[in-house]
């Protein structure tokens, strides 16, 4: 059993190692690791969400019991973070929605995707896809909204829903689920030539991401907020997936999609909840911190909950 866990976990931490030690070893600069990002965020990964969302089955995929259980967990978590970030840590109501973003968006593209390919395989991905194309826009959803009504300077409901538009529709991960799903609908089959050059595109995503992530990871530090950095990683990392578990066992549904949702739920948070917080220019340092944290420990964690599935 620890053999094969260390199988399925160890691929993807390593190719995240050595993106990292590529950049710390001067290896690669800077510059090239976010344009391999930006080719993985801006095409890549589009192209395999787009064939992802084009072949689901839309009638199986969208339970609403697989949703709330994950959607109840994570906002549960964005709950206790923020309350004990504003009563314990004394931040500022904005500050503290800027930290406790990193406890409700988990890393589900980058980590969540391929360890759970590895894990199930390609044939039971079905609840991850329709996951991960509902996962941005509940969260940025959440996010901004609480923002703008919280922090002193917030905006007025009419452009607050601007912003939450245009942060969906600005995505490229939403424009490739969006016309994924638009395919899908419409029974349109694109040209055999088109899919194969999506298929290119979507078989690099993932370990160019993984590679890049590595390489992004060194320029943060732990030296900010350390405490709320350990807080959050403990609620992503194990409060989280078990009330997704929990969740998922009290509103009944099956064991294969439980555990595809237990294993997303227990990744560590991603790039967004520091990009958020850049957004508002509100408690970067924590989720930078937050990030590398939780990630080193994600391939403990994760390895534990896998054992535990």
């Amino acid at each position: 059993m620890p053999v094969e866990i260390l199988n399925i976990v160890a691929p993807v931490f390593i190719v995240v190692a050595a993106g990292y030690l590529a950049v710390r070893g001067r290896i690669i600069g800077d510059q090239p690791v976010d344009q391999l990002m930006k080719f993985a965020i801006q095409f890549a990964i589009p192209c395999l969400l787009f064939r992802a969302t084009s072949t689901i089955d839309l009638a199986s995929a969208f339970d609403w019991r697989m949703l709330s259980s994950y959607s109840l967990a994570a906002i549960s978590c964005f709950a206790i973070t923020f309350f004990v970030t504003r009563s314990f840590f004394g931040r500022r109501p904005g500050e503290a929605v800027g930290v406790a973003f990193a406890a409700l968006f988990s890393n589900l593209v980058l980590l969540g995707l391929p360890i759970s390919e590895r894990a199930w395989g390609v044939d039971s991905m079905t609840p991850n896809f329709a996951l991960v194309s509902v996962n941005a826009p509940i969260c940025y959803l959440i996010g901004i909204t609480t923002m703008e009504l919280l922090r002193a300077d917030g905006r007025s409901a009419a452009q607050t829903v601007r912003i939450v538009i245009n942060a969906m529709f600005r995505n490229s991960l939403m424009i490739g689920i969006g016309l994924g799903f638009i395919v899908n609908i419409s029974g349109v089959t694109p040209p055999a030539a088109l899919i194969g050059a999506i298929d290119l595109l979507a078989r690099a995503s993932l370990p160019v991401a993984l590679f890049a992530l590595g390489g992004v990871l060194t320029r943060y530090t732990l030296s900010h907020s350390l405490g709320e950095a350990s807080l959050i990683s403990v609620l992503s990392l194990i409060l989280q997936p078990a009330l997704t578990l929990l969740l998922g066992s009290l509103l009944q549904l099956p064991e294969a999609t439980t555990r595809s949702l237990v294993l997303m739920a227990a990744m560590a948070p991603g790039l967004n909840a520091y990009l958020f917080a850049t957004m508002y220019d509100r408690g970067q340092g924590t989720a930078a911190s937050t990030v590398l944290l939780s990630t080193g420990l994600s391939v403990f964690t994760i390895s534990a909950w896998l054992i535990v599935l």
